[in-house]
């Protein structure tokens, strides 16, 4: 007990210096710990925390975790303490075998950022194996005129410890006749000879009974023994003799079962029985037995097993030739496997990310580690992943690699990856290994929506229905989820003044636009507003588009008739001369239409006359001729309805009454007579020139003023009841008159002054006149035709 405790104690202090001398170097070679093998399960290793410097919280914040190359769970890392614990009791013979020193590799990963510490674990050995012998009983054949000094070879014992823990000597008693010497091995292992000190008398002891002890360097020692029977016989002074006493084989260890390793050679000098030599291997080891098979009289090694060299790089196996007689010699053959590309690279995923966010740069996502168990070349590796994704391999600690992207990604443009991570070796043949990871790449809002068009145009028909859907706008956002759910709204016009939210609304959610309320094309022909398209993404984008309204006419407006006036007065009275032609321009209706386009064509028609035939009326332009000569049959008073009609749908028209008077001249004036009159008196010609004249030259000043106040208030009259009118486009039919510029007036005719008498059935009359000269000529025919009507009493 007292060696124990000092043992254990001076472990402690080995441990201690380990770990100090880790925590001292600079460079980034593993720290080294060391335990006994056999310690128990939960006991202290080291304080991970403490020597890597690093708080017991962060341990336990960056997911620290300890990874075996083995990947077996031999250490346990308590994340309160930072304590390294062992998980299972380390058995040194189990883990490394013959090995030594046995060392354990394994890292300590902690992740945010990622980052890997290597350790080495190295397990001393104890004394737990007592040494013991293949075979309990040992039976050696001596000739009795064997001569002293002779050595004899005898089978070794096995410790599965190491170092001064095995095999360090043998002993054997009684040793009157014989001794042993203890003797070193190719690979340090020591192996027992036995020694005659002095001659052989099979008849005073024709047999010997020795016990073989092997002992080992452990504190304390221990022992294992074998019974050594001697038999002592009758003269046969030649063993048998080999060749050559070491055969070094190399073999590949894909090498087929039955493949001829070596053939060993021994000769004997004697004759008969004594001559004939048999092989067999010396040493009964288990793993040669089924791994070759030896051909006892040709000295054959097949191969009966299939090699591997990962197991055992290499084989020592012992042949015995003995003859009839029973003496034998014995021959070492050293069998190398050697290392064929057989092996796979292992690749193991330490830490994968599965999802990154987009626009990121320099992002790792997964690290993972390559081992190949093959060696030299054979376990050489190259890591590579494919060249079109945006990733690139970097390499880590020892055979970890990280892969991280190279630059910031786009989830528009592609929203998964899949990352083939190649490991290859270079032996031949090569050998590679391929691991699949799928990266998702997760949306950042970085996309406004976008209208399909930047501008639309709708078109609604007037006196629509309330909340008429009128149209729709549309936007799309290229982001996922909520960053791409788009939100519609109606902007603030850029004039204050117009009440958009009145006329118009919009649906959220689909972009649906509706007309509140019925719209008049005479009073809003279009309308103009801008929408916008808002994601629900953090923080929130958006984007506009324009919006045009046409208003599309109805023919909800009747023809409007501007001459003759009809406002419940006497109505105007057209006078003709009855010397007038035919096509005479007798008056013009002028009408107007508060629609447009086609339903503002107007035609005109004559649907009732005093007198058919006589007049006509100009469909496209409403001038009323005469159609013929007048004569003196003719009635002097007409009567004439002139129908205005639109071209819409439904037609829409309106009537007009004209009074025609035919006169004889313009010289003599027109006083209507009673019918119960009697014909008036001739009047001398002369006399009504004179007074026509004196008239004339009185009232001359004061109708000019006058009748330029009138031609004032006419026109101010006429352009307001006009100019409020729409202007209808494109082309007439030859039988409609185009409403453009001043009303329905040609541009050759104008009617300016209507005067009436002052009897009560005085009529009323106008003159025409061309505009198409001067206007101020017009102005002075104008007051010369005034002048002259005065001078006949029309006031």
């Amino acid at each position: 007990m007292a060696i124990g405790g000092a043992l254990a104690a001076q472990k402690r202090q080995v441990l201690i210096l380990f770990v100090l001398l880790g925590l001292a170097e600079v460079d980034p070679k593993p720290v080294r710990y060391s335990i006994a093998e056999e310690t128990e399960i939960g006991s202290f290793v080291a304080n991970l925390a403490r020597d890597l410097g690093l708080g017991v919280e962060e341990l336990s914040s960056r997911e620290a975790r300890v990874v075996s190359d083995d990947n077996r769970k031999h250490l346990h890392l308590d994340m309160l303490t930072g304590n390294l614990l062992l998980n299972e009791r380390p058995d040194r013979e189990e883990l490394c075998g013959s090995t030594e020193p046995c060392v354990l590799h394994f890292q300590l990963l902690l992740e945010e950022p990622l980052e890997v510490y290597r350790f080495k674990l190295l397990v001393s050995d104890i004394n737990d194996n007592a040494p013991v012998f293949s075979e309990a009983e040992m039976i050696l054949q001596i000739l009795e005129n064997t001569l002293p000094g002779t050595v004899f070879p005898l089978k070794k014992a096995q410790d599965l410890d190491v170092g001064i823990n095995n095999i360090q000597n043998y002993t054997i008693y009684p040793n009157s006749h014989f001794h042993v010497l203890t003797r070193n091995g190719s690979e340090g292992r020591k192996y027992p000879e036995l020694v005659l000190d002095k001659a052989l008398d099979r008849e005073e002891q024709p047999e010997h009974r020795l016990t073989l002890v092997a002992v080992d360097g452990g504190a304390p020692p221990q022992t294992g023994t074998a019974l050594v029977l001697i038999d002592v016989l009758d003269t046969n002074d030649n063993a048998p003799e080999f060749v050559q006493p070491l055969y070094p084989v190399q073999m590949l260890e894909n090498s087929p079962l039955g493949s001829l390793v070596v053939t060993v050679s021994a000769k004997d000098l004697d004759t008969g029985i004594n001559g004939k030599v048999f092989y067999s291997f010396f040493n009964g080891d288990e793993e040669i037995t089924r791994t070759f098979a030896l051909n006892e009289l040709t000295g054959e090694v097949k191969i009966i097993r299939r090699l591997d060299f990962e197991k055992i790089v290499s084989y020592e196996v012992d042949i015995k030739a003995s003859d009839g007689a029973g003496l034998s010699g014995k021959c070492t053959v050293i069998i190398q496997v050697v290392d064929i590309n057989d092996n796979t690279p292992e690749l193991t995923i330490a830490s994968l990310i599965s999802s990154i966010p987009e626009n990121f740069p320099e992002t790792p996502v997964a690290l993972f580690s390559v081992q190949d168990r093959d060696s030299g070349e054979n376990g050489r590796m190259v890591c590579s992943i494919q060249e079109d994704v945006p990733f690139t391999l970097k390499p880590s600690v020892e055979n970890f690699y990280k892969v991280v992207t190279e630059g910031a990604l786009d989830r528009e443009s592609r929203a998964e990856y899949n990352i083939t991570i190649t490991v290859t070796d270079l032996g031949t043949p090569r050998l590679t290994t391929q691991h699949n990871i799928t990266v998702l790449v997760s949306d950042v809002n970085d996309n406004a929506p976008a209208f399909t068009q930047t501008s639309y145009t709708l078109f609604v028909r007037e006196n629509n229905s309330p909340a008429l859907h009128i149209g729709s706008v549309s936007a799309t956002d290229a982001d996922a989820g909520a960053n791409a759910q788009v939100t519609y709204s109606l902007l603030p016009p850029q004039d204050p003044q117009l009440p958009l939210a009145s006329l118009v609304s919009i649906n959220a959610d689909n972009g649906q636009l509706f007309a509140l309320r019925a719209l008049d094309y005479e009073a809003l022909q279009a309308l103009e507003f801008r929408v916008g398209a808002t994601d629900r993404g953090s923080p929130a984008l958006s984007s506009q588009a324009l919006v045009r309204v046409l208003v599309l006419d109805a023919n909800d407006n009747s023809p409007f008739v501007l001459y003759p006036l009809q406002n419940g007065s006497a109505p105007c009275t057209e006078l003709v001369p009855r010397a007038a032609e035919p096509g005479y321009l007798v008056s013009k209706v002028v009408a107007v239409d508060g629609d447009s386009g086609q339903n503002a064509w107007l035609s005109y028609q004559l649907l009732k006359a005093t007198e058919p035939g006589l007049f006509g009326v100009w469909a496209h332009n409403g001038e009323v001729r005469t159609a013929r000569l007048l004569s003196e049959r003719d009635a002097a008073k007409h009567r004439l309805v002139v129908q205005v009609r639109d071209n819409g749908e439904p037609l829409l028209s309106a009537s007009v009454t004209l009074h025609v008077l035919l006169v004889d001249g313009f010289s003599q004036p027109y006083l209507p007579l009673p019918e119960a009159a009697s014909e008036p008196a001739q009047a001398d010609p002369l006399t009504v020139y004179l007074v026509v004249a004196l008239a004339s030259v009185s009232s001359l000043f004061l109708f000019s003023v006058l009748a330029f106040i009138a031609v004032r208030l006419c026109r101010r009259g006429r352009a307001a009841s006009v100019g409020g009118y729409p202007v209808p486009e494109g082309h007439f039919p030859g039988h409609l008159v185009d409403v453009s510029g001043s009303g329905t007036l040609s541009q050759i005719y104008q009617y300016e002054v209507c005067l009436r008498g002052d009897s009560g059935t005085a009529s009323e009359f106008k003159f025409l006149k061309s505009v198409a000269s001067n206007h101020q000529e017009s102005m002075n025919e104008v007051e010369e035709n005034s002048n002259f009507i005065n001078g006949f009493g029309f006031n």
